[in-house]
């Protein structure tokens, strides 16, 4: 097991590190100032000007679409070799964006890239490599219990060359950004079948066809995430043509799984960059502040929060590049134990480190002064996003459990 950086990995990083220096860090403020201007203005939900402009700088450093393997599209990197670039883009929740790096596009991406046809991507997938639109997924349902993706509700009918969409989705990651021009939209096309795996199907619905309404944003403790966000999205008589399918009717649930794989080690890599920063900000705030005579980073409880979360995070990068190493070597199939793992272990690693970091850091914790607030809402939501953290304990608890069970007769 070996996790020793490449020589090109390694000047990325350096490369990556210097552009977060330059343009990331000191941009910080600026680019909540820009959106709270807008608010002020009567509309948050327009882009950045900040940060469509380092989106330029970093195409010309040649730090853009550094996610996907697949050589041809992207950067050409394992998943390994993307794990420690990630974590540096994941410090800042906006960062990733600047690089064309963030979710939901990144998945989008891929989907497109593995399972799309030659069309698909030249009318989809290029213009969002190229960063020119951005794109929503929507799989999850305010009526049912999503987290098993066999009871989505929302149809994809059939109807002569075209099919009819008709359902109610929400968490629906990018749909209020005015920048959003495609759906790739999840629902069952065969209710009936037997294999409640073969049900679903998943299909690209440009974002201006009929039909298709954006109800609300979604805040997330008390965040709008404007101007990108997540959304309640009606879709009524939506029509599309029938060569929006991907990959074909029924096989939705298989692109899901090829299209979470990679989104939740990102997720994971991210959150870790995340939780660095938080005890950055824990270990800064504690050697300045001094509390009953003495300062913060000298009370036993604070140093044995700072050990622990070094702990943590180490724990949680090296669960994480098993897991990358893995599904490069043997597929994401035979990881799914060690993608389950992270899953519930970066999260709550991280969660847990910014609320000690929001401690030490006492009322401005939970302000929006320091990050930390904003930080904490973003690593919650990722014990539900992708799979809530019980799926996957049930998951990787059964597969456990599997070493001990008798062996059924064929």
């Amino acid at each position: 097991m070996d996790f020793q950086y490449s020589q090109k990995v390694q000047d990325l990083q350096q490369r990556l590190n210097a552009f977060m220096e330059a343009h990331i860090y000191p941009n910080e403020q600026v680019f909540f100032d820009e959106i709270a201007a807008n608010r002020a203005a009567g509309n948050a939900w327009i882009p950045t000007r900040v940060v469509e402009s380092l989106k330029e700088k970093a195409r010309e450093a040649g730090l853009w679409n550094l996610f996907l393997p697949e050589s041809g599209h992207g950067a050409g990197l394992t998943n390994l070799e993307y794990a420690p670039l990630c974590e540096i883009m994941g410090r800042v929740v906006w960062a990733p964006e600047v690089f064309n790096c963030s979710a939901p596009d990144t998945g989008n991406m891929e989907v497109l890239a593995r399972y799309g046809t030659p069309e698909q991507q030249t009318q989809w997938l290029q213009p969002l490599l190229r960063g020119e639109i951005r794109s929503c997924f929507a799989m999850t349902e305010p009526a049912v219990a999503s987290s098993d993706a066999t009871n989505i509700e929302s149809s994809i009918r059939p109807d002569g060359d075209s099919y009819v969409i008709n359902g109610r989705k929400w968490w629906s990651s990018g749909a209020n950004d005015p920048r959003c021009k495609v759906f790739i939209f999840m629902g069952k096309s065969d209710p009936d079948n037997a294999d409640r795996h073969k049900q679903q199907s998943m299909i690209i619905v440009p974002r201006d066809t009929p039909g298709v309404t954006i109800l609300r944003a979604l805040p997330v403790f008390g965040y709008d995430d404007a101007p990108h966000g997540h959304g309640e999205v009606l879709f009524e008589n939506v029509r599309v043509p029938a060569a929006n399918m991907l990959l074909g009717e029924g096989r939705g649930f298989e692109i899901a799984q090829g299209r979470l794989g990679p989104g939740r080690i990102h997720h994971c890599m991210r959150l870790i960059g995340l939780a660095e920063r938080a005890l950055e900000k824990m270990c800064q705030r504690a050697v300045k502040r001094v509390a009953f005579g003495k300062r913060v980073a000298e009370q036993t409880v604070t140093l044995e929060r700072i050990a622990e979360s070094r702990i943590l995070i180490d724990q949680a990068r090296f669960l994480v590049l098993n897991a990358a190493q893995m599904m490069d070597t043997v597929g994401n199939k035979a990881a799914a134990k060690e993608i389950a793992m992270i899953k519930v272990a970066a999260p709550n690693m991280a969660c847990q480190v910014i609320d000690w970091a929001i401690q030490v850091h006492g009322g401005g914790g939970v302000s929006d002064d320091f990050g930390l607030a904003y930080a904490y809402a973003q690593a919650r939501t990722l014990r539900l996003a992708d799979g809530p953290d019980e799926v996957h304990r049930n998951q990787i608890g059964k597969m456990e459990l599997k070493k001990y069970l008798p062996a059924r007769p064929h």
